[in-house]
């Protein structure tokens, strides 16, 4: 049973959400703030947290901040309707994905069932020998699915869960081109609808990550109004 950690300072949103989670098999425990969560956290992490950007003491992104320094669990925030700037911007900083208040009960519980199962693969629970689960060494870059590691150089790079398998899929077949589409199918379940400037946040996250190891990093090569490839370095 995977538990899941909702805080929100919005008390009817964590008793609505929480019994839905819980009739779909989820352990759910409910913070009022940031601050509260984090105390939690410090003992035990969730299996995967459901963030409010906005709350009193601390909010999500400094609560995000935080929780990106120790482990990189699934993260999913709730914004409200107009704050593009904060999805954007906890798109960059490590959120995996984000759902706009007022929001549909329904595909948040698939897009969290969605990033728990990507979590399972890449943590080393789906251990058959297959293209997903094969070691890749592309010149630099080495990627082990099983043990969601990553290295440029020699040099640890830490992703999340989105971030590794948008990777992943790029740098399985260098030199071929990846339509947003397809990567939308890559880190995202098929009943899950992302647009286009989801895919480009989390490319930009990932290429700003790398470029922390290699301020020279450009195996990543944007084509304009088609996709993404990865060129092989």
């Amino acid at each position: 049973m995977s538990k899941i950690a909702l805080v929100d300072d919005d008390r009817n949103i964590l008793t609505s959400v929480s019994m839905t989670l819980e009739a779909e098999g989820f352990e759910v425990e409910t913070y009022n703030d940031g601050q509260q969560a984090l105390d939690a956290f410090s003992k035990k992490l969730p299996d995967m947290a459901v963030l409010d950007i906005k709350m009193p003491r601390m909010d999500g992104m400094d609560l995000l901040q935080r929780l990106r320094q120790k482990t990189s669990m699934p993260v999913i925030f709730l914004t409200s309707k107009d704050d593009e700037i904060d999805e954007v911007l906890g798109l960059r900083m490590g959120a995996d994905d984000y759902v706009k208040k007022p929001f549909s009960q329904r595909l948040l519980v698939e897009r969290i069932r969605a990033l728990l199962r990507r979590q399972d693969a890449v943590e080393g629970n789906v251990v058959a020998d297959s293209e997903d689960t094969k070691v890749i060494e592309r010149g630099d870059l080495r990627m082990d699915p099983l043990r969601h590691a990553v290295t440029w150089k020699g040099q640890d790079v830490s992703l999340t869960v989105t971030e590794f398998l948008l990777l992943q899929a790029l740098a399985q077949r260098p030199g071929f081109v990846k339509s947003r589409d397809q990567l939308m199918d890559v880190a995202y379940d098929d009943q899950v609808y992302v647009d286009d400037r989801t895919i480009d946040s989390h490319i930009k996250r990932l290429r700003k990550k790398l470029r922390m190891v290699d301020p020279e990093f450009s195996a990543i090569e944007t084509l304009y109004g088609i996709g993404y490839r990865y060129n092989e370095e």
